[in-house]
């Protein structure tokens, strides 16, 4: 099955298995409790004739295709819900060959706060940080709270259980989470701070800017929203004509100078993210800072505003 990891388990369903749950179905094929089998396809971990199905009582029928990453199973079968890889380790779990390590920035309870790298998606992809993180703190409930785009890097935000993902979510709804980002956008930022309010698809959205360092052909800038539209902070900025570079959608298409047009990927960092608790409630918040990669620096160097 194309982008999803080698070491699958397949389950072919049988006559005698046809209107069967995927719930029951799996909970028998793969020897789990119907619990963790639910657990598993709650958190998008089981594809159906090569498509993600997330319901549990998704009915199946004779001849299809039942798919779920071994390493999952095996997590599910070990830990029913608590027992994870200790925090810290880089150990990639047995099974996942050698897919890419995510760095955690924050874990509570409830949550973990990713350092999400640029080239991976958030979630909904077998590749996603989402289903990595799954493998590798061997906790198959973890679902993003939200997103970033493929090439955005940054703090992203996954709930361990539905519960804490539904409680967040709500969260999210109040505006009551700070997110600040970081951009390189072509041309000379004239101004100290500006705040784009400019609806986008029929929605409030609000970008608060602040200038951290210029140069002759591009700014560093400093972004805070108060709304999370799509591509928001990406469309906010072509908008008043500095795009961010490296943007092959709202970015430049021409440039005279080589240099705006040969960043590889879109220069936006997701570097701070604050929230209260959604599931304790707690006086101190949840709280990650992700520090800028090494092409966003390398980035600011070869236009003359980093170190």
């Amino acid at each position: 099955m194309r982008g999803i990891p080698g070491n699958i388990e397949r389950l072919l369903v049988g006559k005698p298995e046809n209107g069967k749950t995927l719930q029951d179905f799996l909970a028998a094929r793969v020897g789990l409790s119907r619990r963790a089998a639910k657990a598993i396809i709650d958190g998008r971990s089981v594809w159906v004739n090569r498509k993600c199905v997330w319901i549990a009582h998704h009915a199946l029928h004779t001849g299809d295709t039942v798919e779920v990453p071994r390493a999952v199973v095996s997590a599910a079968k070990r830990q029913p819900g608590s027992d994870r890889t200790p925090k810290g380790t880089s150990a990639a779990p047995a099974g996942s060959g050698s897919a890419r390590h995510i760095r955690v920035l924050v874990e509570t309870p409830d949550y973990v706060v990713a350092d999400k790298p640029s080239g991976v998606l958030s979630c909904g992809d077998p590749k996603s940080v989402e289903m990595l993180l799954r493998l590798q703190m061997h906790i198959p409930t973890l679902e993003a709270v939200h997103r970033l785009d493929r090439d955005t890097t940054g703090c992203l935000l996954l709930a361990k259980t539905h519960t804490a993902y539904n409680a967040a979510v709500e969260v999210f709804k109040t505006h009551s989470v700070k997110k600040v980002y970081y951009a390189i956008v072509a041309g000379r930022f004239p101004h100290a701070h500006e705040t784009v309010n400019a609806p986008l698809d029929g929605k409030p959205a609000v970008s608060h800017i602040t200038r951290e360092t210029v140069s002759p052909d591009a700014s560093f800038l400093k972004v805070r929203i108060e709304t999370g539209r799509t591509n928001q902070i990406r469309r906010h900025l072509a908008s008043i004509r500095f795009p961010i570079l490296g943007d092959r959608t709202f970015g430049l298409k021409t440039a005279r100078d080589p240099r705006l047009m040969s960043v590889n990927r879109q220069m936006l960092h997701a570097a701070e993210l604050e929230l209260p608790d959604p599931m304790r409630n707690l006086k101190e918040p949840l709280k990650a800072h992700s520090p800028l990669p090494a092409d966003f620096r390398q980035c600011l160097r070869t236009f003359g505003m980093g170190k």
